[in-house]
Parts: C-alpha cells; sequence; structure tokens
C-alpha cells in the first residue's frame, strides 16, 4: 500500500522553462538599467541565444552586444539570475492531484537537486509548503547528496515515518530520477511533460522508471501497488 508520493521539482510540479524565461526577463532588467538597452530587445536576444545553445548565454549576450566583460560580471549575472524572485506556476494538473492524494490520506513530499537558493525561491513562489507537507532540497545536505544519491529519499523516509516500498518517487529526468529503485525498494514514475528540459537525456546506468504518465491526473496508486 502507497502513503507517500515525493515528487520532484523541475519540469515535474512546475515548468523549468517558464522559469528560465522569468530568470531572463529578471537578468534583462538589470542589463537594460546598466546599459541603458531596451529590456525587451534584450530579453529575446538572450531567447535567441538559448535556443542555438544553452551554455554560456550570458558570455554570448554581451558578446553579442559589443560589451567587454570580465569573468566577476559573468558571476555576478548568474547570481542574479539563481537569486531572482520567480514568475512561476504550478503545471495545471499539481493542485488536483495534491488534493485527491490529501483526500486519500497519503503524505506527499518533494525531493528536488538544484542551488539551494534558487530552489527555495521557486517553492516560495508557489507556495509549496501550503501543499506539501515535507521539502527537501538535496543541495542543502551537501552537492555530493544530490539526486541519485538515496540520502534524501532516506531521510523523507525517517520525517514519514513509512516504509521504502510504501513510497512512490515521481519525477522527469531520467539521467537521475529514476535509478533510486535500483538501490531502494521505491517505485519511480516517469511523468512526461511536452517542454521537459531532459526529455531526451539518456537513463542513468539504463534504470528506467516503473512506470510512466503524461498528467498527475493519471496517477492512479492501485494500479501501481496492483492492489
Amino acid at each position: 500500500m502507497i502513503k507517500a508520493v515525493i515528487f520532484d521539482l523541475d519540469d515535474t510540479l512546475i515548468s523549468e522553462k517558464e522559469y528560465i524565461e522569468s530568470g531572463y526577463r529578471h537578468i534583462s532588467k538589470v542589463l537594460s538599467k546598466r546599459f541603458s538597452k531596451d529590456a525587451e530587445t534584450l530579453y529575446q536576444l538572450l531567447l535567441e541565444l538559448l535556443n542555438i545553445s544553452s551554455k554560456n548565454v550570458f558570455n554570448r549576450l554581451l558578446d553579442r552586444l559589443g560589451i567587454v566583460c570580465v569573468e566577476e560580471d559573468i558571476v555576478e549575472l548568474v547570481e542574479e539570475y539563481r537569486k531572482h524572485f520567480p514568475d512561476i506556476h504550478f503545471y495545471n494538473d499539481v493542485l488536483p492531484c495534491l488534493e485527491k492524494l490529501k483526500k486519500e490520506n497519503i503524505k506527499t513530499g518533494i525531493i528536488t537537486d538544484g542551488y539551494a537558493e534558487s530552489q527555495r525561491q521557486k517553492l516560495q513562489a508557489v507556495n509549496a509548503s501550503d501543499y506539501i507537507e515535507e521539502i527537501i532540497v538535496t543541495d542543502e545536505l551537501g552537492r555530493e547528496y544530490w539526486k541519485p544519491h538515496p540520502f534524501a529519499f532516506e531521510k523523507m523516509r525517517e520525517k514519514f515515518n513509512v516504509e521504502f516500498s510504501e513510497m512512490i518517487y515521481i519525477g522527469d529526468n531520467p539521467n537521475k530520477d529514476f535509478y533510486i529503485s535500483k538501490i531502494l525498494p521505491i517505485k519511480s514514475i516517469r511523468i512526461v511533460r511536452s517542454n521537459s528540459i531532459y526529455m531526451n537525456a539518456p537513463y542513468y546506468e539504463s534504470v528506467k522508471e516503473n512506470h510512466r504518465i503524461k498528467s498527475l491526473l493519471n496517477l492512479n496508486l492501485l494500479s501501481i501497488t496492483g492492489e
């Protein structure tokens, strides 16, 4: 019997693309004030550069604008991006799913990787703690405990006082979200979002999810447990 459902955050409960766009809006305003450039033009340039490659977008933007910069300038922009308070929202299927789980007395949690400050800003932006009982940001445990390390799952089990076999984990990233089922007896579910950043990422050590869904509205705990 499933007693706890644990979620990933990015591209599972919220859109990473929406977060990136929010961050670029913020950076565009910062650079607009600093260099007297049109913020919307800067924003569109950032999106254009991102579509070409996700690497060194800020460096390439400044190069495109003919602005000479040093490493400290880029570090400052990255920090601005990470600490900004994002304009993001839950996917439409999230709150109905959480409401259903609550009615069924299923405990809910989040285990998320990423820089702690950024992840906490995201969580606050969607008021995640109003809907989710326990939240673990792995970066706060130490970078070495990012997924697929099992430590966060062990801590979540202790918080909920359930067995690993009574937990499921829902994520999107094949490169780290589903390997946990090889380490611990936790069922994993892959949610396939149309705009997922890691849609085509390889599976870590070829370990795949136990189940796959396209919407949290399709989450059926009975079919997962076979009860």
